[in-house]
């Protein structure tokens, strides 16, 4: 049998082999910490700030977030504030210049650093996201900020983990012609955030969708995490929506999105079932490619071995007999 110690260090080197299927990061000015943000219009007064089909790196100011603006008679709403302080400021200033409105909400889609890290430049606007979400922002966001300022350097200058500041209560509100429909469901968190303005029929997904990019799975419950996507799906086979912006990927038309996510996590669930019933290795399964139609997602190998990192372990533990799992998964 190999050592513990033997074995941290195999997974820790299979960890480290990331990237090599990485999508092209956005044209950052590292020199001046400029993300060199735009804003793409997706229908009449909404636009995306599209981040890169990546993982987080230094190469992209760890900016691989789509964050995304509704300019209404009312004011502007704003989804998500980016991976630091020095986003949220170069985003605000974008969104003022493109719209010249006044911003009247700030929302924060799920508990995740770069859907909240930019907050501190949006203090006087009080963002706010669901309750579940606020906590694991309290939670957990000191070790987010640790993680990136890793990661990302000098791009994190001046940035603390600034949680949401007040809660969301989904529903349905009216500002000019958008009427805003927000809901809440689970999976790719405990609270996903859900935006469909069903004037443009536009929805903002955020981590539940993903789209050419393996999906990050840190505090996932496949199970819900499927019935999401169904939900999803019926809302846009029914017309509610059209287009999909995700947090990470390419905006989208149709389906492609919703399939591809879902396709994912029953084979990733799957697969981790069947090697651990057949005895396989923690480290002799990051040895292994994922399915061939994965392997030109972005994030890949990385995705995957956080993913093995952190699940595996739940199902070789559900393999042994008389030794129950405790963590939630199909």
């Amino acid at each position: 049998m190999r050592s513990a110690c033997s074995m941290a260090r195999r997974v820790a080197a299979a960890l480290g082999v990331m990237g090599a299927a990485a999508a092209m990061a956005q044209p950052v000015d590292s020199s001046r910490l400029d993300y060199r943000l735009q804003a793409r219009p997706l229908a009449a007064g909404s636009w995306v700030i599209e981040g890169a089909v990546d993982d987080f790196r230094r190469g992209n100011g760890c900016n691989i977030i789509n964050t995304a603006f509704i300019a209404t008679a009312e004011g502007v709403v704003v989804i998500n504030t980016g991976p630091s302080l020095r986003y949220g400021q170069q985003q605000r200033r974008l969104i003022e210049r493109t719209t010249g409105q006044p911003v009247v909400q700030v929302l924060n889609l799920n508990l995740h650093p770069d859907y909240f890290f930019g907050n501190q430049a949006w203090a006087d606007r009080a963002p706010q996201a669901l309750a579940g979400s606020i906590a694991g922002m309290r939670a957990e966001g000191e070790a987010y900020a640790d993680n990136l300022y890793r990661l990302c350097g000098d791009w994190m200058q001046g940035t603390v983990a600034t949680p949401a500041a007040a809660t969301w209560t989904p529903g349905l509100q009216t500002l000019g012609a958008h009427r805003l429909h927000t809901l809440r469901l689970a999976g790719h968190t405990a609270d996903d955030l859900v935006l469909i303005d069903l004037h443009t029929r536009v929805a903002y997904v955020g981590g539940l969708v993903f789209a050419d990019r393996v999906p990050t799975t840190p505090h996932a419950d496949f199970e819900a995490w499927l019935r999401s996507l169904d939900q999803l799906q019926a809302l846009q086979a029914a017309g509610v929506f059209r287009t999909v912006v995700p947090s990470h990927g390419p905006v989208h038309e149709g389906p492609r999105g919703i399939e591809q996510t879902r396709d994912w996590i029953r084979w990733a669930t799957s697969h981790m079932r069947d090697s651990a019933e057949a005895g396989l290795d923690l480290v002799e399964l990051m040895g292994q490619p994922p399915a061939a139609r994965f392997a030109g997602w972005a994030a890949q190998p990385a995705e995957w071995h956080r993913t093995l990192a952190r699940w595996y372990p739940v199902y070789e533990r559900e393999a042994l007999p008389l030794r129950p799992a405790t963590d939630s998964h199909p």
